[in-house]
Parts: structure tokens; C-alpha cells; sequence
């Protein structure tokens, strides 16, 4: 199945659950929904061993997440997220510069533009020795150890950009967070730089997947980028230059 099915065929379920977006509506090739029962997925995901011995986690700026970036500013953990889109880089946020009272603000899209800090690749290699657990909300999740996006392969450019500065390795937890209608068991078509899932976390359970594919180890494939990636996003400009313009 392409991967345009799966997220078709996803979508339909999922509007039956999900909470339109303020901007995007319900529009869910522009933004990952949040749905009935997000916060159970933040709940579960954090009794698991996983999530209890990571210091440091990459989590994307979806709808469905903001109970579990609350949960990571209250129990300590250092944050590095992003905006849709990776047009403004990276940030960095630290659990000691969001006041107390203030985490449920810190976890909104909105709101942790006031707390976080724009931190370029290098820097934040230079300051964060590795990401050990990445989570990433998702359209459509494969059992097998795939997950979908919008279809923009943002979050497959952002495992690309970390690997190459050696932030994440093969070792590094790679989480999909998503409603239960969104995991669908089906044979899908997987591309060189889908990066693989290891844990699915759902409303109801958690999912071990069968780890069929190996996660990318060849960083960023910049033949294959859309035209305008490298003009408006500033992390692969950076790599441009380190790679091509020594």
C-alpha cells in the first residue's frame, strides 16, 4: 500500500475521534491531530522503562502530544522540539526555565515559544551529548515499524539531521504516538530514509514493534529533498555549508 492509502484510509477513521486544529481545521495533511484519550497515550508512555531512563527527548510540536510535554517539564527531562515545518531550527528546552505553574503553558505550541531557546546543530551537539528516546506523533503505524506522516517526511529529515551530527544512532528508542485506529497492520512501502519505529503508544496499549526495517545510518539524502528544503530551513542550510562549502 502507498503510503497516500494508508493515510486516506486513516483520516476517515480518525475524524470520528480527533479535535480539529485551531489553524488547519480539520485539514490532517497539515498538522497530526489530537484525539480522544491523548492524555491516557502520555499516562501509558510514561510508566514505561523507556521513557523513566531517558534524560533528553526529541519531541515534534503534534496536536496529540501536549499531555506528554507536560509530563517531560514536570518530571524533569530536557526537551529539544521544533516548529511544523523545521523552518526556524531547533530549540531547546530545559525543565529549570519553565516557572512552576507554568508547565501546562510550556506545552502548548503557543505557549513554549516563551520558555525554549534556538539552539543551531551544533550547538546542540556541543551541549547534548545524545538523544536516546525521539517521539513523534503520527498519520498512519505500521506493527511491522513504520509510521506516516503528513507526508512532508519532516520527521525523517529531522532523524537524517541528527544522525549526522551524531545525536541519535541505531540505539536511540524512535516512539509513534497515535489513536488506536491510526495502527493499522498492512504491507506498506517503505522508502531508504522512513525511520523505523520502535515503540507504539496508543490509548489503549503498548506496542513492541516487529522491527522489520533498520532505521537510516546515511544521514541526509539531499537528492531526494523537495526543491525549497534547503532555501527555507535553516539546519540543513547548516549542513549545506559544514558538507559542501569547507
Amino acid at each position: 500500500m502507498e503510503a497516500a492509502e494508508a493515510r486516506v484510509m486513516i483520516w476517515e477513521k480518525l475524524r470520528k475521534v480527533a479535535r480539529p486544529d485551531s489553524r488547519f481545521s480539520w485539514d490532517f495533511a497539515e498538522f497530526i491531530a489530537d484525539y480522544e484519550g491523548s492524555d491516557e497515550c502520555a499516562r501509558r508512555f510514561a510508566e514505561t522503562d523507556v521513557y523513566k531512563s531517558a534524560d533528553v527527548v526529541f519531541i515534534t510540536p503534534d496536536n496529540n502530544l501536549e499531555h506528554l510535554r507536560e509530563l517531560l517539564i514536570r518530571d524533569g527531562k530536557t526537551m529539544i522540539m521544533t516548529n511544523y515545518s523545521i523552518s526556524r531550527g531547533f530549540f531547546l528546552l530545559r525543565p529549570e526555565w519553565v516557572p512552576e505553574g507554568q508547565e501546562i503553558l510550556a506545552s502548548t505550541l503557543d505557549g513554549v515559544q516563551r520558555f525554549w531557546q534556538h539552539r543551531t546543530l551544533g550547538q546542540l551537539a556541543a551541549e547534548i551529548e545524545r538523544i536516546p528516546v525521539l517521539v513523534s506523533g503520527a498519520s498512519a503505524i505500521t506493527p511491522s515499524g513504520i509510521r506516516f506522516g503528513k507526508g512532508h517526511g519532516y520527521f525523517d529529515l529531522e532523524w537524517a539531521m541528527f544522525y549526522t551530527k551524531g545525536l541519535v544512532d541505531v540505539n536511540s528508542t524512535v516512539v509513534a504516538v497515535g489513536h488506536d485506529c491510526q495502527v493499522v497492520d498492512v504491507p506498506v512501502q517503505v522508502r531508504p530514509y522512513d525511520t523505523a519505529i520502535d515503540l507504539i503508544v496508543t490509548p489503549t496499549q503498548i506496542i513492541e514493534t516487529r522491527n522489520e526495517f533498520p532505521k537510516p545510518e546515511h544521514g541526509v539524502m539531499w537528492y531526494l529533498l523537495e526543491d525549497d528544503m534547503l532555501g527555507r530551513i535553516p539546519p540543513l542550510q547548516e549542513l549545506w555549508a559544514e558538507e559542501f562549502c569547507k
